[in-house]
């Protein structure tokens, strides 16, 4: 699978991104971490890094007894400049799918590490 191209993102005017903190893993966390960078890193979704860049990574719960693991990106968003667009209303978009007989889906599991950042930002 091809990664998108790089793209630039835009920061907040005197703001610095967030500088990642360390902090305790219980061995299961810290097992499916492990697992999740090194399935990512060998499909080239993650790349290895020096920046003191971060974001906290907590865990929740599954069903099962496993653990999800979520990526928490609030203070980075809150430094990023918007990138805003309008959304059509609910009826608008139900009347040009009115008639319509084939429609696709897309899965968006993961699809959020999918984009590349610059490597100057």
């Amino acid at each position: 699978m091809d990664l998108p191209p790089s793209s630039y993102h835009d920061s907040l005017e005197g703001s610095l991104p967030p500088v990642g903190v360390i902090y305790s893993l219980s061995n299961q966390e810290s097992d499916t971490l492990r697992a999740y960078i090194s399935a990512n890193v060998e499909k080239g979704f993650i790349l290895t890094s020096s920046s003191p860049i971060g974001a906290p990574v907590p865990f929740v719960k599954k069903n099962d007894g496993g653990l999800c693991l979520c990526v928490d990106y609030h203070k980075l968003n809150d430094v990023t400049r918007k990138n805003k667009y309008p959304v059509a209303p609910m009826n608008q978009l139900l009347t040009v799918f009115n008639g319509s007989s084939i429609f696709s889906k897309i899965s968006l599991h993961g699809a959020y590490i999918l984009l590349r950042i610059k490597e100057c930002d």
